[in-house]
Parts: structure tokens; C-alpha cells; sequence
């Protein structure tokens, strides 16, 4: 899968250990609206998906991952690879978080199921919204999100200016 751009903030011991969490993401595009999760609690968006768990596979977590933040059932047949984002920062709890994003772009069906969100997820009020673009990457990077790490949120802001830049989306 190609690379759309690096985030490694090199702000870390490289001899350090290191934690690493991969995650699969969907983007789902409708009436030039993009579906995002919105954190009603911190105000910012992200792509609905999340991590890869031991013995699944990235097409897995972007199926079981999406249907669980947003309520969406994606149709298999319609994934296709876009990019993913390699991301290496000093870890909030100790050593190096590393964390490859694999984006697709897929379809998903018209109705939204219940979310199945974990107890953070519940905390921060994740909500599925189909959203402008321009909006998200605004609210991302000029809101105030509290302790939320910034790094996600410009991670989500540049893949939606890859998303308009290729012409996927517009603002």
C-alpha cells in the first residue's frame, strides 16, 4: 500500500521500547460528504476504524471496527486500498507508540446499526456524522480538544487533504 505521508515526530529515545498498535480505517464517501466519527466530548473527527487486534487481518478490523464506531456495515466487495500513514511518537505512557493507518476507501449499506463503542469511545460521545471535509479538518486542527493527542487529529486533517487534493472530495 503506498504511503500518503509520514508522521514520525522523532521526539523519542530510539533505543527506547516500543508499543505498536496498527489500525484499519473506512473511508465512506456520500453526497460529497465524508463519514466521520465526531467526539461530541473533545470535538474533533476521525475516521471511523481502530485497531488490529492478534490474528485479524487489516480487511477484518475495518470491517468489525467500523460497524462497532459508527454503525456502518461495509460491503466487502466494494474495499479498495487508498494509503496508510506511518506514525512514531514518544508514547503518553513510556517508550515509542508506533502505529501503521491502512485507509480504504469502501461503500457501506444505506442502514446504520447501533454503535458497539467501548467505554472511552461512550465517554467521548462518539457520534456518526456525514460531514463537510473543510469542516473536519477545521474543527480538527483549530478547536480546543483538551488532552486529546494532536497528532491523531492532523493525521485525520492531511488524509482528507489527500482525499480533496485527488479529487475524491471537495471543499
Amino acid at each position: 500500500m503506498r504511503v500518503l505521508f509520514d508522521m514520525d515526530l522523532r521526539n523519542y529515545d530510539p533505543e527506547d521500547t516500543t508499543f505498536v498498535r496498527n489500525s484499519a480505517r473506512g473511508i465512506i464517501i456520500r453526497d460529497g460528504k465524508i463519514a466521520m466519527v465526531h467526539s461530541l466530548k473533545y470535538d474533533y473527527y476521525k475516521f471511523p476504524g481502530g485497531g488490529i487486534e492478534a490474528g485479524e487481518s487489516q480487511l477484518q478490523a475495518l470491517v468489525r471496527e467500523v460497524a462497532e464506531e459508527s454503525g456502518l456495515r461495509v460491503i466487502p466487495e466494494t474495499i479498495r486500498e487508498y494509503g496508510m500513514v506511518p506514525r512514531r511518537e514518544k508514547s503518553e505512557r513510556k517508550g515509542i507508540f508506533v502505529q501503521d493507518n491502512f485507509y480504504y476507501l469502501c461503500d457501506a449499506q444505506e442502514t446504520v446499526q447501533p454503535q458497539i463503542l467501548d467505554d472511552y469511545e461512550e465517554e467521548e460521545r462518539f457520534t456518526l456524522e456525514f460531514t463537510d471535509p473543510g469542516h473536519a479538518i477545521r474543527t480538527n486542527r483549530y478547536a480546543d480538544h483538551g488532552s486529546t493527542n494532536q497528532t491523531m487529529l492532523e493525521r485525520e486533517a492531511r488524509v482528507l487533504e489527500c482525499l480533496i487534493e485527488e479529487g475524491y472530495l471537495s471543499v
